[in-house]
């Protein structure tokens, strides 16, 4: 159930059930907890012949290093009794979920030999990874905590991307609302040498556009630094509790909440982040016209010289929309050059036909190829 918060718990006795990984596929080695990379070992280049044409880039994978998850469990807050079973779970306090939920754990998210087979089998050259939401510790009511998990979080993903450092990028996670929060930017980028930040919708108990956060702004701005918001939390409470809600339907109002306090609190516009949002920008395409009219009419949401479309056509978005119609209005509105490709690797809910979805648009050759790759490229600094 999701709590008066909007914090998503699950039922006892009625947990959601774990669907089977569309992306798995079956390798030799029989242990499922085995994450051990050698040089010149299938990690360090499959053994699948790698993909032809113009690099293939996905910005929109997930990780959940077994180092991480183990220590978690030590510290008894994570429960890794049922990882051969696919399944992983992790305190409250860790994952802003309820009790027990059994969370999908597909082998990939620890195993970098699985993933690169995964990678190959779809086509794809280079995964931007990010550690899903569960892990951002978004919920948590202690600053030291939160930080902490945070870390530790960074450290071992970019430990897993070293796996395969060809094919793997990092994208590392940020203690939202909480003060120092650009610390661990810093820290991110120039110690660990992770590509880019990830980010949430909110944390700390604070909207994006908390005072709290604006030095993390000014320093991706000003580094001109690649920021994939996935949300991380889900509004309207107990009313997503049913269908598998707060994903289908709780992530993208929630991206779009989190896109328009930054448009309207003029965060945007003091920083011109380069900002890609999960899951093709959730609702936010669909407001485009409703946000401006917004601006021109009353005067509370009038906030910024430009109407919000000028702020979110800068912004770019992923293709995970899984509709050609959907894609298709969202490179209309925004332009090709604004639109990469992204699955949610390796989670049940994603895309396992990344390059078919980009074909199907019929776009030109050289828009295809911005699309599977060549904008992130530039924007990752991919050699």
């Amino acid at each position: 159930m999701i709590g008066a918060a909007g914090r998503w718990h699950s039922d006892a006795g009625a947990e959601p059930a774990v669907q089977p990984n569309t992306w798995e596929v079956a390798l030799t080695s029989s242990n499922p907890a085995d994450t051990s990379v050698t040089a010149g070992s299938t990690a360090a280049g499959s053994t699948a012949a790698a993909p032809t044409g113009p690099r293939v880039v996905d910005v929109h994978a997930h990780a959940m290093p077994m180092p991480l998850l183990r220590s978690l469990a030590d510290r008894g807050l994570a429960d890794v009794s049922a990882v051969d079973q696919g399944i992983v779970r992790l305190d409250p306090k860790v994952s802003g979920v309820g009790p027990g939920a059994p969370l999908p754990l597909a082998r990939s998210q620890h195993d970098v030999a699985t993933r690169l087979v995964e990678m190959d089998a779809a086509g794809v050259d280079v995964h931007a990874v990010s550690l899903p939401p569960f892990l951002f510790a978004t919920n948590a009511d202690d600053a030291g905590f939160a930080t902490g998990i945070v870390a530790q979080g960074n450290d071992e993903l970019a430990g897993y991307v070293a796996g395969a450092p060809d094919r793997l990028v990092g994208l590392g996670y940020v203690p939202l609302g909480w003060p120092g929060v650009a610390d661990e930017a810093v820290r991110v980028l120039d110690e660990l040498g992770l590509a880019g930040i990830a980010i949430g919708s909110q944390g700390g108990g604070k909207d994006l556009d908390d005072p709290v956060n604006e030095d993390l702004w000014a320093l991706l701005a000003e580094r001109n630094t690649f920021v994939f918001l996935h949300p991380s939390g889900m509004p309207a409470g107990p009313r997503l509790k049913d269908y598998w809600m707060p994903q289908l339907v709780g992530y993208p109002m929630e991206t779009a909440i989190a896109v328009a306090r930054l448009v309207f609190s003029g965060t945007l516009e003091r920083y011109p982040i380069t900002l890609c949002l999960a899951h093709g920008g959730g609702c936010v395409p669909s407001l485009r016209g409703r946000m401006d009219m917004g601006w021109e009419r009353k005067d509370v949401a009038h906030t910024n010289d430009h109407p919000p479309t000028h702020y979110t056509d800068r912004l770019y978005y992923d293709t995970a929309v899984f509709n050609t119609t959907v894609l298709s209005r969202i490179v209309q509105d925004v332009g090709v050059e604004h639109v990469l490709m992204g699955t949610d690797h390796p989670f049940e809910l994603g895309d396992p036909t990344p390059r078919k979805t980009v074909g199907d648009l019929g776009l030109s050759e050289a828009d295809t190829a911005a699309i599977l790759g060549g904008t992130a490229s530039r924007l990752l600094g991919l050699a």
